[in-house]
């Protein structure tokens, strides 16, 4: 298993890009019924408020710093450097992987137009793709019955693996209920598919690089991320700067 560290209240996973891929994809070869979590501020906030879903981010098998913010908490926190990993760069690395190796993948969540897309997509870019099934699933809280005829689907389609695509921290929890039923590993992408597929733009490169993503997004979004984003951003930077204070003075 990889190693984490903790980042204020979320243990994130501290390896390359290289390792996390290889990770996933010999969890994928033997089909461990496993789950990877793609880690923003907005996830460590939502631990931090929350014991329960604390418990279920942290019982992950990986936890990825999708962020720059997370990815660069290393190096405040432990003077060690981490790259970021951020789900709209490993969703098409994985889908490159499962090509060359033959690994079956799954897509469950999203609405049902946005998986007609993607399986166009997915014939035009990646033709020799096994994939094993889609599934866009009720707008509402699936009672257990349901749950269970899902998994049994999933796992009778043979996918290696599953791509989740509901949200955080519905795809989190999702995950983490179907860890043991699903024989597969579970990566919770959100965002990263309609990006992948033309739905969304993403920010150019420089942006990515110097943590200017989330500005993107807000000029895409404003009414809808700026009261997110000032909340979310603000109250991570204090929770930080306070956990350095403490390491730094010991208490």
């Amino acid at each position: 298993m990889l190693p984490k560290r903790r980042i204020i209240s979320m243990n994130v996973t501290k390896a390359t890009y290289e390792q996390v891929v290889k990770d996933i994809m010999e969890c994928a070869a033997i089909k461990e019924s496993s789950y990877v979590c793609v880690a923003n501020v907005h996830m460590l906030l939502e631990t931090y408020y929350s014991r329960d879903f604390r418990q279920i981010v942290n019982n992950a098998n990986i936890v990825t710093p999708d962020g720059m913010p997370i990815a660069k908490s290393f190096k405040m926190l432990y003077g060690v450097q981490q790259q970021r990993i951020d789900g709209m760069s490993l969703l098409p690395r994985l889908l490159a992987e499962s090509t060359k190796a033959g690994t079956s993948v799954y897509f469950y969540g999203g609405s049902q137009k946005m998986l007609d897309i993607t399986a166009n997509f997915l014939k035009d870019k990646y033709p020799a793709l096994r994939v094993a099934g889609m599934y866009s699933p009720p707008f509402r809280e699936l009672n257990a019955d349901e749950k269970l005829e899902i998994a049994k689907n999933i796992n009778d389609s043979g996918a290696n693996m599953v791509f989740v695509v509901l949200g955080c921290p519905k795809q989190e929890t999702w995950m983490s209920q179907m860890k043991g039923k699903i024989s597969a590993v579970m990566i919770g992408v959100g965002g990263a598919l309609p990006v992948l597929v033309g739905l969304q733009e993403r920010a150019p490169k420089w942006m990515q690089d110097n943590s200017l993503e989330w500005s993107f997004r807000l000029m895409q979004e404003p009414n809808r991320l700026f009261k997110r984003y000032f909340k979310t951003n603000s109250h991570f930077l204090f929770l930080l700067t306070r956990e350095k204070l403490k390491k730094k003075f010991k208490f």
